[in-house]
This record gives C-alpha cells, structure tokens and sequence, in this order.
C-alpha cells in the first residue's frame, strides 16, 4: 500500500515536472536576450535560465563602453545580481531584434556594495525607444516604485521592473536602452532581459471602463506591468511560464479573504480554443482560482473583491482571466464581473464565451485612474438570476500602466513639469492677489476690458465640430502673417493663394493627393504618413497626413501649427495651412524637392556633395537656427536638430523643418527652461540629457554633430561599426584633438577641400560639441564661422563645376530606405519630419 502510494506520488511529481519543462521550452524566443551585466562569464539564474555577458555578444552593443564594473561575493545576493555595469555618462544598449513589434523589456537593478560606488545613493533615469521608463530614481531615495512592485523582489534591494516596449520600422530592428546619469551621478544595471511579444498576446482592441465602444489599442504605447496575479494559487515563477513571466499569489490584495476559498484542477485538463494562443497564459494559470466562499445562506449576495495601489494620472490596461473549472454543465456558471464599481462584464457565461468546460477565457479593458484616486478595485459576484450556480470565481489578473501623452510610464515626469507653466501658475496667482488689493473701481474696469477683449476672441473664434472625437480642441485659425512685432525683411514671399496658416479642406488635400494616391507617397513617420500634392491654384506642397485612429502626435500637430504660424523666414520650411476635418490631423507645407540632407550624404544613388554645397548648406540651416534663436520677441528653441530635419529645395537651399518639438527657451530672468528630455539620440545635449536643462545652447550641440555627419558622410550613431566608432561625435573629436580628422572625413572629399577651411570648420564643430553649454558658441558665432571657411574654399578646381542645383532629383521619396542608420540616431522621441527617408 504505502509502494502504491509512493509510486502514484512519483508519477504525479514526474507529470508535473515534465509540464513545467514542456511549458519552458514551449517558447516563441524568435527575439530572447538575457544579458548579465558585467560579468565575464555566462550565468544561470536561480529558475534554470543562462543570462549571457554583456561585453563582446554579437547581439547586443554598448556605446559608449563602460569598463566600470562592480561586483560582490556577498552571502545570499543571487549569482545574476552579483555584478552591474556602472555609468558614469549617458549611455546605450542597443538590441539588435529579428522581428518587428512589442517585445518584453525586463530590468534587474541591485545596488552591488563596493568600496569605489555608493549605488545605493546613484541617481538616474532610464529610456527605451523614446518611452521614459524610470526618471531620477535612487535607492537612498527610496525608489519611485510603487508599494505594488513588491511582486518582483527576490531581495530586499532587488528592483525588477517589467516592460513592453515596440520595435517598429521607425526603429529599424533596434531597441534601444538609455541609462542617463543626472548630475554627478552614475548609472548601474545588474540584468536585461528582452524577449519578443507573439503577435496574438495583445488583442489589438480593448473594452473601455465605463463601458462604451471597443477602442484600438496604440502599437506606439509603453506598458508597465504593475501586477500579474494567480488567483487561488501559488507564485509561478519564469519556469512555469512560455514568456518567462512572474506570476503572483493574490492573497495579499483580498479585501476579504473570508469572501473566497481556492479551487483547483489538474493543469492538464485545460484546453486553448482555436484563436487562444497557449502564450497568453500557463495553464497553472487556468487551473487555479477563486470561488466566492459558501455563506451557508439561500440567497448570497456578496462579492470578492481585491484593491490594487496604482499610480493615478495613467491609464492602464486589464486583463482579466476566466476558466469554468467548478460547474459540471455547460451554462451553469453565470456571474457579474465590476471593475472600479462599475459594470464591467453583465451575467458572464464563461462555458459559452470559452466554447467548453475547462476552457481558457480572457478580456481586455482600458481604465484612467484619475488624479485624487490610486487603487482599481476589481469584483466578481452572483448575478442573482434563478438557473444558475449562486457562485463566481476569477483565475487570473494583469494590469498594466500605459504611457501618458509625455511618453513616459513614471510620475515623476508627467504632461505638466515644463517650468513655463509653473510660471504660468505662479503668474496667475499673483495676478489674483494684486487685483484683490486694488480698489473696487479699477476692478471693475478692469473685468469689464476683459470682458469686452474676450467678447472679441469668441466672435473670432472657429466653432468646434460637434461630432469631433478624438479629444482635442480645434486650433485657432492663423490668418496672415501674425509676426507684426518684426520688421517685414525677417518675412519671406507671401505671394501664396493661400496665407500663412490658412485652414484647407479636406476636399481639397483629397483632390491634392487623388485621394491619397501611394504613388504621391513621399515618406512615413510616427504621425502619419507625407504626400506630394498640387492644390487649386497649381501651388506643388506636401502634405503631412497623421492617422486619425491615433492620438500620437497630438502635441506636436498643435506645436507646428502654433510656431509655424507666426514664423516666415527664407531658411526655415513654411507651413501652408492646416485641416482639421473630419477627425484629420494634416499639415500642408511648401514642397522641398531635394528632400532630406540625409540623403544626400549617404543612403542613396545621388551624386556626392561639394564640400562648397556642403558648407553653404550649413550656413542656411544656420541661419534659420539663428533666426529662431534671436529674430524673434521670444527665443524659441527647435529641439530636434538633425540631417533630416534640414530640407533642401531644387536649388540645395537648406531649411530647418519639424517644429513639433519646439519650446520657447528661457525668459530674461531665467537661464534654462526645464523640460521633458526630447529629441534622438547621437543629437541630443548630454548636459540638456543630464540635467532636463533646456537652452539655445542644446540646438548648437546637436548642429555640431550633423556638421560631422556632413563632413564624414555618416551615421550620428551606427551600432553596426566598432564600439569607438559608433558615436560620431565621440569618435569624431578624439581624431580632432589629434590635428588628424582629415583621415576620417568623406573620401569624396580628398583633394578637393582647402585646408585653412576645413580646419576652421573642424574648430567649430569641436566648439559646438563642448560637454558645457556655456563654453559653446552662439548660433550666430557658428554662421559667421562657417561663412569665414566658406570664404576660404572659394572656387577651387574641386569647385570649378560646381552648380548650385543638382540634376535628376527624385520627386518621390522611398518610404523605407534600407542604407542608413537614421532610425538608429531617431530613437528617442520620433518628432515626425516633413519629408523622411
């Protein structure tokens, strides 16, 4: 007897282990990094898994290189753990990914003691793919997790955070990791994992709370994932899981643990319908939950409830789990299911909806958790109607933060940090007390000038579209030119049918573009996509198109409009009008025949560049930089300087493209405007990056490193080339300081530029690329010096047939360019240009 049952038990035992290994190496890894930190040698992680180094793997690159590593033989702290790679400067991981779309983003931070860093006292923020995953976080500080990610923690230290990110076309196959040390600080981290999300894993619609229409779900969006909960059982670790997920025990975030009691089955008798891929969940998952409690009364009218600390001011995405493993019939169990009080899921008949007893069931829902509140309070109850099981039961829980309009999925750096609206704030505030100190009279006459003032805007103003949508307000309509505190020289040709920032109809751009004709395609971007176009009057444009099922550029589509508007210069690209029908989002601008600079230097079949057309190209953009800077009442800065946001026309004249990122910089007593971090990678301002110190200074920064990619004919990042040559500007100055950067400069270039300019050229970059702000030149100081080298080449035999147009300049833009790395250099916050590659 006592034989038997050890057999039976062994049996079991060997079942269950053979699932647990069927369930881990049942896995879709087409994309499956697991990068050790620091260490020299493979690890194997306490759930069986092997995490490779990360120094010299052919997947993966680190730019610029940290030889700083720390490590610990500390009792108890895991082998993985035990080593991280420390940062002094901004850097990057860059995964190099098979497939295109979302994939996991799994981070290991643990402050390593050591006696060179303090870790625990490290501040620093980390970015992914233009999302801001964690902003100034500290372990002195106490983190800026919430209580909830307690799940992850297998030491007291052990800070696990999990992540989608998408790897789309814009980027180009890459994921791109950012770890950004704030001032004098450094950066660490001890594990990275990235795994490739199946396709089927994100349903591409989900149910809104309160419940109305199914909405799309972004692809661009970043997740966090806050819980993942095994109702009614125990914690599944990455072993038990295809996606090498964790799954917790729901005990702890039962409001009444008396209310529920745990029911079970064995994990192979759950079955996946057709359409229900086996990777949404383990069936461990499935075959666990909890069932309401028996009252021991006729009538129960109660529910289960469980209170989830969130983080208020997101949305975050539900999903909640179901399998029918208590009722013996088909149609037996039929429950409420209540998210935040509200009505969720009416009578939910789980055999039906799952096809089948035992079947795997999910559902998808999208919640805001408003300012004020920081729980979601989930429920499942009886839906008292007589016929059916007086019981309800869930399986299973995620929720999931979402990233707000800022792109970022922490707190810390919300919609509202920029300092021009704290002084917006103060402003007001201080307005109310002045006016409440003022006699009655004078604010009387006051409220009545206000009155009057706005009784003329709102006659002005365009009424808003009653069956307007997407949740943001009509812009104003801008009529002419409206920079009437600027000389008429700083405006260029208003000899346009349409005025500056005219509204257009869609009829028209539909006209334009023959309904969106592909052939008239011109490029694609996060916002939408560019179309050549005619208008009525023969006026040749492109039209920037934005998808109106997104609400992706929303910021920047206004941004543009706004600045574009009341700018007219000859060196900066002009906007035509705009539409805003029918839910549309579209720009028209003047047309740029010769497209991008990008392309010309590299990444296709046109001709080389001059180094006369080279530098006289510069000189435009910086003129419309240094208009920008000083040619208006406010400074505004364009905050996403780079080769494919200088456009070129038929004659090569340069102008500066893409406002959607623009800011107006600091008043006359401020030094900076702190701001959001915006821009692309191999561009951006360290100290800008550092600090989140915005000044005119950050455009002059990422000028120098495009006058590098127009003097070398390259990438401003490429993770294809050695480590030292990946960042241009790096690798570009370290050639400078040794008098030798001719060696490195485009080959089309040999013997056909003068040396006196081209050094005057090389100083100037170097100036502009310097790590302080303050020791940079001026705008203004980069155009007079480029014109002295411009001065100094003058028309040599390099230069002797030299024309100020090129011919053959392609009208069409390929939509995909399969040469540069531009999406490489792109990474951070994709600012959607007129034209791209």
């Amino acid at each position: 007897m006592i034989l038997s049952k050890s057999l039976l038990l062994y049996t079991f035992l060997s079942s269950v282990y053979l699932h647990c290994v069927i369930c881990s190496s049942n896995t879709h890894h087409i994309d499956s990094f697991l990068i050790s930190c620091g260490e020299a040698n493979p690890v194997r992680s306490e759930d069986g898994r092997v995490f490779q180094p990360d120094f010299n793997n052919t997947h993966v690159s680190i730019s610029p290189i940290s030889d700083i590593i720390v490590s610990t033989s500390q009792m108890g702290v895991p082998k993985m753990l035990s080593s991280a790679r420390v940062f002094t400067t901004s850097s990057i991981y860059t995964f190099s990914t098979k497939k295109t779309g979302r994939h996991w983003l799994r981070l290991h931070f643990y402050p390593v003691k050591n006696a060179r860093f303090d870790l625990d006292s490290a501040v620093f923020s980390v970015e992914a793919n233009g999302i801001t995953l964690i902003h100034e976080f500290s372990f002195f500080r106490g983190g800026n997790q919430s209580q909830s990610q307690s799940q992850s923690r297998s030491q007291s230290y052990h800070l696990f955070k999990e992540y989608v990110v998408d790897v789309t076309g814009l980027s180009s196959g890459k994921l791109v990791l950012g770890l950004l040390p704030w001032d004098n600080s450094i950066a660490f981290v001890n594990g990275i994992e990235v795994v490739y999300v199946p396709d089927k894993v994100f349903s591409s619609k989900v149910v809104p709370i309160p419940l109305g229409v199914a909405r799309e779900l972004p692809v661009r969006v970043g997740f966090e994932t806050v819980y993942r909960i095994n109702m009614g059982g125990s914690r599944l670790s990455p072993k038990n899981d295809s996606l090498w997920r964790i799954w917790e025990s729901d005990v702890s975030f039962l409001l009444n643990p008396a209310a529920a009691r745990n029911v079970s089955v064995n994990p192979d008798l759950i079955r996946f319908r057709d359409g229900v891929s086996t990777d949404i969940a383990p069936n461990w998952v499935y075959a666990t939950a909890e069932e309401m409690a028996d009252a021991r009364v006729s009538d129960q009218r109660f529910n289960i409830s469980w209170r989830f600390e969130v983080e208020q001011g997101f949305g975050y995405f539900i999903r909640l789990h179901f399998c029918d493993i208590v009722a013996s019939r088909l149609h037996d169990l039929v429950f409420n299911v209540y998210i935040n009080n509200q009505s969720a899921i009416d009578s939910l008949d789980i055999s039906q909806r799952a096809r089948g007893l035992s079947a795997a069931y999910f559902v998808d829902f999208f919640t805001n958790v408003s300012m004020g509140s920081d729980n979601i309070l989930v429920q499942v109850g009886p839906n008292h109607l007589t016929g059916y099981l007086p019981t309800a039961l869930l399986n299973g829980l995620e929720i999931m933060k979402m990233s707000n309009p800022s792109d970022s999925l922490d707190g810390r750096l919300g919609v509202n940090l920029d300092s021009t609206d704290v002084k917006k704030s103060k402003s007001t505030r201080l307005m109310i007390v002045v006016l409440s100190c003022l006699g009655g009279v004078f604010v009387i006459v006051v409220l009545l000038l206000i009155s009057f003032m706005c009784f003329l805007c709102c006659r002005r103003k365009k009424k808003p579209k009653e069956d307007d949508s997407l949740g943001w307000s009509p812009l104003p309509t801008y009529v002419g030119n409206s920079g009437n505190k600027f000389s008429s020289s700083t405006f260029g040709s208003t000899t346009c049918l349409h005025s500056l920032g005219q509204m257009i109809s869609f009829s028209e751009v539909r006209e334009a573009t023959r309904n969106f004709d592909k052939s008239l395609l011109l490029g694609s971007g996060g916002f939408g996509k560019v179309y050549k176009g005619v208008l009525e009057n023969g006026l040749v444009v492109a039209i920037k198109r934005g998808n109106p099922r997104s609400q992706q550029g929303l910021v920047e589509f206004k941004t543009e409009i706004e600045m574009l508007s009341k700018l007219r210069h000859k060196h900066l690209v002009s906007l035509i009008g705009y539409c805003e029908e029918l839910n549309e989002m579209i720009l028209v601008y003047e047309f740029m025949a010769g497209g991008p600079l990008r392309r010309h230097l590299y990444g296709s079949n046109l001709p080389p560049l001059t180094w006369k057309q080279r530098v006289e190209i510069l000189v435009g953009a910086a003129k419309g930089l240094h208009y920008l800077h000083t040619g208006v009442s406010e400074t505004i800065i364009h905050r996403d300087v780079k080769t494919t946001n200088i456009l070129l026309d038929e004659n090569l004249d340069a102008k500066v493209a893409d406002f959607g990122l623009s800011k107006f910089g600091p008043s006359l007593n401020q030094t900076h405007v702190s701001t959001a971090v915006k821009g692309s990678f191999g561009y951006l301002d360290p100290e800008y990056f550092r600090r989140q110190q915005l000044t005119e200074k950050s455009d002059v920064y990422s000028f120098g490193v495009v006058m590098l990619e127009v003097l070398c004919a390259r990438p401003a990042i490429n993770p294809a080339l050695p480590r030292e040559q990946v960042n241009i500007a790096e690798w570009a100055i370290s050639w400078q300081k040794k008098g030798e950067i001719a060696k490195i400069m485009d080959p089309n270039l040999m013997g056909r530029v003068n040396l006196e300019s081209l050094k005057k050229y090389c100083e100037t970059a170097e100036k502009c690329l310097s790590e302080n702000g303050n020791q940079r030149p001026s705008m203004g100081d980069v155009l007079w010096n480029l014109e002295y080298a411009l001065q100094f080449q003058g028309v040599d035999v390099g230069d002797a047939d030299s024309m100020r147009g090129i011919s053959e300049i392609p009208d069409r833009i390929p939509e995909v360019e399969s040469v540069d790395m531009e999406t490489v250099s792109d990474l951070d916050l994709e600012s959607n240009g007129t034209m791209r590659d």
